[in-house]
């Protein structure tokens, strides 16, 4: 068989163990990729955890030589250190990779890379995927940054400052436990475990985790920094990003403020129905963690005027930071595999 040769069914998805790899399979077994051969691959750590896929047990196997082979598509979704450590192989395949782990979008001078998301094209008004074989899926806070700035663009974006409140699934398996752990423990007065935050995340909110976490916030500010710069280019100036640790499961939800050349909130909300975004209606509750859980879309509330400042809005969001960019990816692969 010649070197490189493609099977025209075939799917690895790399970092298959992780919150991101499981529900990528979920969906694209849902999708017109079902039944396609899904062959899951993960950190030597991982290897050997039984899961299914197409309905049959299979075994989650470590990277090895020949693990991308003959594959047409390749999804990396686990750490960015393992993304970075298999890239360059998985690369040098025929198939089309697409990054969810924001590796590829930071690493953007190394390597010829487009971010993709389903309103992006259309938003800056231009092809961002083409023919490239390396892809990169924004997260949902970089995502919902960079859709709003274009968007907003069109009123005269002056300025743009984004928090974001990211979850502990974040940081995968481990940080849901460790906070599901330190809430019994803290409800019922006894000692609590820090292995993986090295502070108390429970009940608390945090500009930082403890110096012994290998969790960061500050990577995730350098990560969404770097996958909004890749999606806005030089449409519009880079908006402000802060991170902050909020003590939930799951869920993104964020705090923008933008001043633009309008002074009515409806045109604002206009722009952003644009870009796809769901606008809450005023008198429903407002969008949260919990509103947004398995949902495919960001949902905003309606902006409202800064009384300091008339052409100044606030908007507040949220998005599930596991079903959106892999929802997103399978949209991905449908658009590069008519």
């Amino acid at each position: 068989m010649p070197p490189f040769e493609r099977d025209p069914n075939r799917i690895v998805i790399a970092g298959a163990s992780s919150l991101l790899g499981a529900e990528l399979k979920s969906l694209l077994e849902e999708s017109r990729f079902a039944g396609w051969d899904l062959r899951l691959v993960d950190e030597e750590v991982a290897a050997g955890t039984l899961t299914e896929a197409g309905g049959e047990p299979a075994v989650i196997q470590p990277v090895e030589e020949g693990s991308f082979d003959r594959a047409r598509l390749i999804f990396f979704t686990g750490s960015p250190e393992f993304t970075r450590a298999n890239l360059k192989v998985a690369a040098s395949t025929n198939a089309r990779v697409i990054d969810l782990s924001g590796a590829a979008l930071e690493d953007a001078d190394d390597a010829p890379v487009a971010a993709w998301f389903p309103k992006l094209d259309s938003l800056r008004g231009e092809e961002s995927s083409g023919d490239r074989k390396l892809l990169g899926v924004p997260s949902a806070a970089a995502t919902a940054t960079a859709a709003l700035a274009l968007a907003l663009s069109k009123l005269g974006l002056l300025w743009m400052n984004a928090v974001h409140f990211l979850p502990v699934s974040e940081a995968g398996r481990a940080g849901i436990e460790e906070l599901e752990a330190q809430t019994g423990k803290l409800l019922s007065f006894q000692p609590f475990g820090q292995l993986v935050f090295d502070t108390q995340v429970a009940f608390n909110m945090l500009d930082r985790f403890g110096g012994g976490s290998r969790q960061k916030l500050q990577n995730s500010v350098q990560r969404i920094r770097a996958e909004v710069r890749a999606c806005v280019g030089k449409k519009v100036a880079l908006p402000a990003v802060q991170v902050l640790h909020a003590p939930v499961f799951y869920g993104a939800t964020f705090s923008v403020c933008a001043a633009v050349d309008v002074l009515a909130g409806q045109k604002i909300a206009e722009v952003c129905r644009g870009a796809e975004f769901v606008i809450v209606p005023e008198d429903e509750p407002g969008p949260s963690n919990v509103s947004v859980a398995g949902e495919k879309s960001i949902f905003l509330a309606q902006p409202e005027n800064d009384p300091s400042e008339m052409s100044t809005f606030w908007l507040w969001g949220a998005a599930d930071n596991i079903r959106l960019p892999a929802w997103n990816a399978v949209k991905l692969a449908e658009k590069l595999v008519p």
